[in-house]
């Protein structure tokens, strides 16, 4: 993780998330945390990132999510050239 990002507040605001049980319990706290348009684009980039894993076009992605390509292709870049924190996340979802 970028020096940036890894700070004391960012390692307790992962922490807090670490810590939700349920689905329900993530509902909760997101919905405080995050104003409905970021929950709304954090949902749209994993959706993307999961539609780029199974190969589909930018056009079906773009035409599915609505999701500009900037953004399909800066989540896509993270997908190539990222921490693998999508493809973690995406292969346990699988494997469930």
């Amino acid at each position: 993780m970028s020096k940036k990002l890894k700070t004391e507040a960012s390692d307790s605001l992962f922490d807090a998330v670490l810590t939700l049980k349920d689905r329900e319990e993530c509902y909760r706290f997101f919905e405080d945390i995050c104003t409905v348009s970021e929950l709304q684009s954090l949902t749209q980039r994993f959706e993307v990132a999961s539609m780029l894993r199974r190969r589909f076009t930018y056009a079906d992605i773009a035409e599915r999510t609505g999701a500009s390509t900037a953004t399909i292709s800066r989540v896509n870049r993270s997908l190539n050239y990222g921490n693998d924190g999508y493809d973690m996340v995406l292969s346990r979802l699988e494997e469930d």
